[in-house]
C-alpha cells in the first residue's frame, strides 16, 4: 500500500507540474502573435500608460523578430516607455544603445532629442534647491547633460523637426545654469565669502554672457570687490553693469523683483 501511495503522489505531482507548464503557456498570451500584432498591443499598452507591460511586449517583439522592421522601432519605444515611467537610467541606456546600433537610422534625430528630454525632466529636482535645499549641495549635471544633448541634435540635425524646440530648451538651460551660479555666489556673499562669491559670479558672466542672470552676477561682483577693498575691480564691474544694463535697478541699489526665472518660454 505504501508503494502505491508513493506512486500515486508522484503521479499527482507530475500532473501538477504539467498543469503549471500549461498555465505558464497561457500566461504568455503573446506567444503566437505576429510581429504586427505584438507591436499593436505594445503601443496600446503604452498609450494607456501601462509602461511596464508595454516594455515587456516591446522586448518580446525585439527578441522574437530581431531582423524585422518592427525591431528597431521597438528599441525606440522601449526608451520612450522608460522615459515616461521616470526611469532615467534605463531610458538613457536604451537611447545610447539605439544610437550606437543605428547611427544612420532615419529617426535617430528623435533619439538625440529624447536623450536631452530625459535629462531635462530632472529639472524638477534641480529647482528644489530654491526652497528646500542648500543650493551648494545641488549638482547641475543633468542640466549640462541635457544642454549637450540638445546642442548635438542642433548641430548634427539642423533641419530636424525637433531642433526648434531643442534650441528653446537650450536657452532655458543656459539661464538655469547661470542662475545656479548666481545663487551659489549669493550664498557665499551672505556668508562673507567674498572671493568665492566673486569667482562664482565671474564664472556666470564668462560662461553665459547672454543670460539674464548676468545682470545680478555683475552686481555681486561689485559688492564682493567692494567688500574686499578692491576699488578698481569694483568700478570696472560697475561700468560693465551700467553699460550692458543701463536701466538696472541694481545701479540705484533698489533691485527690482524679477519674474520667475525658471519659467519656460
Amino acid at each position: 500500500m505504501q508503494i502505491k501511495s508513493i506512486k500515486l503522489l508522484g503521479l499527482i505531482f507530475a500532473l501538477a507540474l504539467s498543469g503549471c507548464g500549461a498555465f505558464g503557456d497561457k500566461v504568455d498570451e503573446s506567444k503566437t502573435w505576429s510581429a504586427a500584432k505584438l507591436y499593436a498591443e505594445a503601443k496600446e499598452e503604452l498609450g494607456n500608460g501601462a509602461y511596464e507591460k508595454a516594455v515587456q511586449y516591446f522586448e518580446r517583439l525585439e527578441s522574437r523578430f530581431p531582423f524585422g522592421p518592427y525591431a528597431q522601432q521597438a528599441q525606440m519605444e522601449i526608451a520612450y516607455a522608460h522615459y515616461k515611467q521616470g526611469d532615467q537610467a534605463l531610458a538613457l541606456a536604451a537611447v545610447e544603445r539605439f544610437i550606437k546600433l543605428h547611427p544612420n537610422h532615419a529617426n535617430v534625430d528623435y533619439m538625440y532629442y529624447l536623450r536631452g528630454m530625459i535629462s531635462f525632466n530632472d529639472q524638477v529636482g534641480f529647482l528644489n534647491f530654491i526652497s528646500n535645499q542648500d543650493i551648494t549641495e545641488r549638482d547641475p549635471k543633468a542640466s549640462r547633460d541635457s544642454f549637450d544633448a540638445f546642442k548635438q541634435l542642433a548641430i548634427q540635425f539642423p533641419d530636424s523637426i525637433y531642433t526648434p524646440d531643442a534650441i528653446l530648451r537650450m536657452k532655458y538651460l543656459v539661464n538655469a545654469l547661470a542662475q545656479y551660479d548666481v545663487h551659489v555666489a549669493k550664498y557665499y556673499l551672505r556668508r562673507a565669502g567674498y572671493l568665492a562669491a566673486a569667482n562664482r559670479a565671474q564664472s556666470a558672466v564668462k560662461e553665459y554672457p547672454d543670460a539674464p542672470a548676468v545682470e545680478e552676477a555683475l552686481f555681486i561682483l561689485v559688492k564682493s570687490y567692494d567688500a574686499m577693498g578692491m576699488p578698481d575691480l569694483r568700478d570696472d564691474a560697475n561700468r560693465v553693469l551700467a553699460k550692458n544694463f543701463p536701466e538696472s535697478s541694481f545701479l540705484s541699489g533698489k533691485a527690482r523683483v524679477k519674474s520667475t526665472w525658471w519659467r519656460f518660454w
